[in-house]
């Protein structure tokens, strides 16, 4: 009866034994997933704000007008360079005939 309580008593400690190496193990796997995923977001952070610094950079002014320059070939404006255009289309009539012609009528 010892012996047999003795056994049971032995496979019971062999058993607990194995789960708590085994919880280590997946305690230190978790662990060592945790560190790395917490690295790769702290990298990831680092790279937002990187390349805010540089849309920032790229929304200036300065740099607007710079790529208006070379890109597009934009110059500034200058009398030299000024058209104006004149409107001869059906809605500029209609909006300057008739107040013209009710001026020119009551002052005849």
């Amino acid at each position: 009866m010892f012996g047999r309580l003795n056994l049971l008593l032995i496979i019971a400690v062999l058993a607990s034994g194995l789960v708590l190496v085994r919880s280590a193990y997946e305690a230190r796997r978790l662990f060592t997933a945790l560190d790395r995923a917490q690295a790769e977001g702290r990298r990831l952070e680092a790279d937002n704000q990187r390349l805010q610094a540089e849309r920032h950079a790229q929304a200036t002014n300065l740099r607007v007008e710079q790529v208006a320059r070379e890109r597009l070939q934009m110059r500034a404006i200058t009398p030299a360079v000024t058209q104006s255009a004149e409107d001869h289309g059906p809605a500029a009539k209609s909006k300057s005939g008739p107040a013209v012609a009710a001026t020119a009528g009551g002052t005849q």
